[in-house]
């Protein structure tokens, strides 16, 4: 039997390839006989750098950045096995937890960090660059990560404008003419799950400002300015971008990616399978164990497990999740091509000692599993 072992990471508890690993440790707990090939699957969100780096055999760097408040912070960003993709969270640099409950505030926060890890990359000699984008502390619209790249946002005077959302509305003029003139030469991919416009009720300030720090007030003013900087990017770039699928995600970061670099916006958990080439490693898979740390009813909006198995039914092959712990709505996973779930949760606990066991709990959990099916299948090895 050819197993392949294609789980997300267990936020907090366990990487992607940790848990692919105990899935394994447990289904060899079996039998040793099992053809079993472990790879390592994000959807775009945090973990996926690590995800891909790891399926790939590539490599991590650390880079000091700007962070989301204009201090040093250190992030990180991937090389994949190809020496030729980037790969970037724009949370490493960008993220929310990175800045204190009580200092966030999307008119000040800033991409500039996400910008600069762009660069890092290009100086890695890449010719593609996979950008996620989820988590954002900033409402910018992806100017400070195209100020970092060398874009020029003028105002008035002629001055470049300072950082976060709260100065868009004092750009006068657009200019990308020092650009790093590297990106033209590579492809940018953009890990996108929702389709927010870039403004408006459904817009990157209505929709996201609120977790981020901003009251009512700040709100209307971020969007006013989102608005104002669309005015500009069509009168001097050529382009409506509000209604791009996306625009709004990560502060408007969509927008800017798109806009500035001329990047690409896709499904997340779609990306990062293409980029591992998925479906040729479906050849000759008689049953694919995928998985996350919860399952729930979100879960077949862009995440790991649906994706993999959506993949996996258009050549019937049968799936099952294993994840942390089960959430409403899990059920409906059914009906996107999981064959079956399980939860490794044995017995009442709490969640301090259930993320220790972790490991353990997912081995258990696998060896179960595989009793069953080699037993049902008259195939006792």
């Amino acid at each position: 039997m050819k197993i392949l072992v294609a789980p997300d990471s267990f936020k907090g508890s366990l990487t992607a390839l940790e848990v692919a690993e105990n899935i394994k440790r447990g289904l060899n707990n079996y039998s040793l006989d099992l053809n079993i090939e472990l790879l390592p699957v994000a959807d775009g969100g945090e973990g996926t750098v690590q995800s891909l780096v790891d399926a790939t055999q590539g490599k991590i760097y650390r880079k000091k950045v700007t962070g989301p408040l204009t201090e040093e912070v250190e992030a990180f960003y991937g090389v994949l096995g190809d020496d030729k993709t980037a790969v970037i969270e724009m949370a490493a640099a960008s993220g929310l937890p990175l800045v204190p409950e009580e200092k966030r505030n999307p008119l000040k926060t800033t991409t500039y960090g996400t910008g600069e890890l762009i660069a890092a990359a290009l100086d890695q000699g890449v010719d593609r660059i996979i950008i996620g984008i989820g988590g954002s502390a900033t409402n910018d619209a992806g100017v400070g990560m195209a100020q970092a790249l060398g874009a020029d946002f003028l105002d008035a005077q002629g001055e470049n404008i300072g950082f976060g959302g709260g100065n868009l509305a004092e750009i006068a003029k657009i200019n990308l003419e020092s650009l790093d003139d590297r990106i033209a030469e590579v492809e940018i991919l953009v890990a996108c799950d929702v389709d927010n416009p870039l403004f408006g009720e459904k817009g990157a300030a209505y929709v996201y400002g609120p977790q981020k720090g901003a009251d009512p007030a700040m709100v209307k003013e971020l969007d006013n300015n989102l608005r104002h900087l669309n005015k500009i990017i069509i009168r001097d770039l050529g382009r409506d971008i509000n209604q791009v699928p996306g625009a709004g995600a990560a502060g408007g970061l969509g927008a800017g990616l798109v806009a500035f670099l001329g990047g690409e916006l896709q499904k997340g958990v779609d990306l990062v399978l293409e980029t591992l080439n998925f479906n040729a490693r479906l050849k000759d898979v008689d049953l694919v164990i995928t998985g996350e740390g919860r399952l729930d009813g979100q879960s077949i909006y862009g995440k790991t497990p649906v994706g993999v198995a959506k993949r996996a039914a258009t050549r019937d092959i049968p799936v099952i999740a294993i994840a942390g712990s089960l959430g409403p709505g899990a059920k409906k996973v059914l009906t996107a091509g999981i064959t079956a779930y399980f939860s490794i949760i044995d017995k009442p606990d709490n969640l301090a000692n259930i993320i220790e066991e972790t490991p353990e709990l997912i081995a258990a959990t696998s060896e179960q599993l595989i009793r069953t099916i080699c037993r049902i299948k008259n195939n006792d090895i």
